[in-house]
């Protein structure tokens, strides 16, 4: 039995994890959840798993959980968070909240020996040196989740790393793929969230829409994998139904072909190293249609770029590229920004940064703060409104 906490657990991947857990009764058990402020959401989860340990790290949000549930042991706060994925009675942490809120307690619980299945892939771009390294120190798991991740993890599996050629990456190339240059210029929110094979969080939506989400997924491959920028490859394949291809030197490609539904990551991450039975959907290869892959266009597309140039810089550049896209997005979706301007936001930062080749976590998590203070400096001036 293995005892589960899930940080984010009212997020899209947090939600479909819990799916899993209940799923498999005679398995997991679900020890812990947290969430940073949807509590309504959060409450219902409560009463209908009842798991013993509760965190909320927005403190205000806390109190009104507490008040709202009557429950008077929550976990409350940054330290409530770190309480939670440290605590004895947790075996696996599922890591399904972006943002830098969850790298102390991913860092922490990487110390304490936890095993994790890693659903936010902004980690590993901020700290993918520091974070794999512990994973090595600490004699522990670390199972990716983002779906081409979780593909490529099992394609590798008896595959020495001496046999890897190359990685490829693929995605569906968003919900503007396709759409000529000039319509982009006036595109709507509504066309943006649309994607058109998975049904995510708006902000994950976003980088999916500027192809920055690959960009993302070729630094934490990096990490991952251990395998060099340039043997690490990004194909749109609209169809999404081959999630990644891992070529071998002597012509060979394994790929990975799946339904696009995150519980089936999410089901291995957390059965790893064994491999469990589903009822979720089937792929019928026979409805799956021709498969089509295509290069990206990184003019039409700069974000993906930038992400490949950071990751060129190494060290902290990769940091900074994360808190700046996260201020750019959370500026387009409030309506500060227009979606042309976030690559240009992004760039910016990035001129002024100088990166720290092998940085600290108090290294990193300044680099963070910098980048969003920076980011946040350069809205107004190309603010829609």
């Amino acid at each position: 039995m293995k005892r589960v906490a899930v940080l984010g657990s009212t997020g899209s991947v947090g939600r479909s994890t819990l799916e899993v857990v209940a799923g498999h009764p005679d398995r997991l058990q679900l020890a812990g959840v947290a969430a940073r402020s949807r509590i309504d959401l959060l409450a219902g989860q409560v009463a209908q798993a009842q798991p013993p340990l509760v965190a909320v790290w927005d403190e205000p949000r806390a109190r009104e959980f507490a008040e709202l549930t009557g429950r008077r042991d929550v976990l409350a706060g940054p330290d409530g968070l770190l309480a939670l994925a440290t605590h004895p009675d947790v075996d696996l942490v599922v890591v399904a909240t972006s943002g830098c809120d969850a790298l102390l307690p991913l860092v922490r619980a990487i110390q304490a020996g936890k095993q994790i299945a890693l659903a936010s892939k902004e980690l590993l771009v901020m700290a993918g040196s520091l974070i794999m390294r512990l994973v090595e120190e600490h004699g522990t798991t670390l199972v990716p989740v983002d779906s081409e991740h979780a593909a490529i993890f099992q394609c590798l599996r008896g595959v020495s790393r001496e046999a890897v050629e190359r990685l490829i990456i693929t995605g569906s190339g968003g919900p503007l793929w396709g759409m000529p240059a000039a319509a982009r210029q006036a595109v709507t929110r509504e066309q943006v969230l649309a994607h058109p094979r998975w049904r995510m969080g708006p902000k994950i939506t976003v980088d999916s829409a500027t192809l920055m989400n690959k960009g993302l997924e070729v630094i934490e491959a990096q990490w991952l994998f251990g395998l060099p920028l340039e043997r690490v490859r990004v194909l749109i394949h609209p169809e999404a139904v081959v999630h990644a291809v891992v070529e071998l030197i002597d012509g060979t490609s394994l790929a990975q072909l799946a339904p696009c539904d995150m519980r089936l990551p999410i089901q291995y991450a957390l059965s790893f190293p064994e491999r469990w039975g589903s009822a979720w959907p089937r792929l019928a290869l026979t409805q799956a249609g021709p498969l089509q892959f295509f290069e990206p266009d990184t003019a039409k597309f700069p974000c993906l770029q930038l992400a490949l140039d950071a990751a060129a810089a190494g060290g902290t550049a990769c940091a900074a590229l994360n808190g700046a896209n996260d201020v750019a997005v959370q500026a387009y979706l409030d309506g500060h920004l227009a979606f042309t301007e976030i690559p240009r936001v992004i760039a910016e930062v990035l001129d002024q940064h100088v990166p720290l080749a092998h940085p600290t976590l108090d290294e990193i998590l300044a680099v963070d703060a910098w980048s969003r203070k920076a980011a946040h400096d350069r809205i107004p001036q190309w603010s829609p409104r």
